[in-house]
């Protein structure tokens, strides 16, 4: 076989496309530990700024604890879909790249 710009080509596309599905799997497989196993992996504990000589009433407390939860939901739901994207972007690139690769091999 010899060096060509295609082989290369062929051979780095490949390459990328394989390294985006498994950095958008380990992704999701993270995401999946932390929502369904380690599930106070991602919580965070929000404090209010105290003023001097202002107390915070349960509501205002219970209102910041519901407010931290929509964003910790925001947030898996980002990491998700970016996680999503590079597997269904990689999965192609890789995929049509090797199958030229294997065609190309058989040819010779």
């Amino acid at each position: 076989m010899k060096l060509s710009v295609r082989f290369i080509y062929l051979y780095l596309f490949s390459f990328v496309g394989l390294l985006t599905v498994v950095i958008g799997s380990v992704r999701m497989v993270d995401l999946g530990l932390k929502v369904f196993v380690f599930r106070e992996a991602d919580r965070y504990e929000y404090m209010a700024p105290k003023i001097e000589g202002e107390e915070i009433t349960p509501a205002e407390e219970q209102q910041l604890k519901e407010q931290a939860s929509r964003e910790q939901t925001r947030n898996r739901q980002r990491e998700f879909s970016g996680a999503f994207a590079m597997i269904a972007i990689g999965l192609p690139l890789y995929l049509y790249h090797w199958k030229t690769i294997q065609k190309e091999h058989k040819k010779s």
